[in-house]
């Protein structure tokens, strides 16, 4: 069972080439979130978790969903992380990941408290939300998602063997830095719907944008024009942006002539 959570795309290409080897049930995160039905593992099945880091740190929906989450299984199942990434990882997967795992006494009653084995897959830059950062050049996202495909053969190879203690994660050199300081700042501050507004003249009332939100966290649809319900859902995901045919979607002043990237 591989339990996935996606904005841009990367991830979700992942879990869907992990379950095409191996075979095991895809289960997207959003779709399943307001569900309390208990989710029953197979003799034998894989437990995976698949996610784009946040502000080097598990996605507040993904952590959100591992609280909740019940698991009943006859045996300890191998369990492991993919997670992605534009550079570097921190402690995603050795904090904040096993610390969720180990937290929820549910997976405790099967034995799990943190993953057997984990893998970063470095992806092409999504975060514009910050006036020095914007999406990779096109030279360069084609390079990442190249060596992407390359890594992630090997890591289908290792996962459907049940390859355990392999961890193949891009931590970087500030890790605690990153995932402690900078990561408390992004969740803080950074996470938040207030700056993002709809230039109208550029708006065709498309709808795609409160399509593809992964938390509903946008009203509107086809002729109408999207807002935020400042409801404190948003992840600052940017899926909204990227996706807006017409860049009709700002975030304050620090998307101006920004970039924009999803997984095609």
């Amino acid at each position: 069972m591989i339990f996935y959570f996606s904005a841009e795309g990367d991830s979700q290409w992942v879990a869907r080439k992990l379950a095409a080897a191996t075979q095991d049930v895809l289960i997207s995160i959003p779709e399943v979130m307001g569900s309390r039905k208990p989710f029953i593992l197979k003799k034998g099945e894989r437990m995976g978790f698949v996610f784009p880091v946040h502000g080097w740190r598990v996605p507040t929906i993904v952590r959100t969903f591992l609280s909740r989450l019940t698991v009943e299984s006859a045996e300890k199942p191998f369990t492991y992380a993919v997670v992605t990434a534009g550079d570097n990882i921190g402690l995603t997967v050795d904090r904040y990941l096993n610390k969720a795992l180990s937290a929820n006494r549910s997976l405790k009653s099967i034995h799990v408290h943190q993953v057997d084995s984990a893998y970063s897959i470095l992806m092409p830059e999504t975060y514009v939300g910050l006036p020095f950062m914007d999406i990779d050049t096109k030279e360069k996202e084609i390079k990442k998602k190249t060596e992407a495909n390359e890594m992630l053969k090997v890591i289908c190879e290792e996962v459907f063997d049940k390859k355990e203690g392999v961890f193949r994660l891009h931590k970087g050199r500030w890790s605690w830095i990153n995932s402690q300081l900078l990561g408390a700042f992004f969740e803080k501050v950074l996470i938040t719907d207030k700056p993002f507004h709809v230039v109208s003249d550029r708006c065709v009332r498309c709808g795609i944008c409160a399509q593809v939100c992964p938390t509903g966290d946008l009203m509107g649809g086809k002729g109408e024009e999207p807002h935020w319900k400042h409801d404190g859902s948003c992840l600052s995901c940017f899926n909204c942006y990227h996706h807006c045919p017409h860049h009709a979607i700002e975030y304050g002043r620090r998307t101006k002539h920004k970039g924009q990237y999803y997984f095609k």
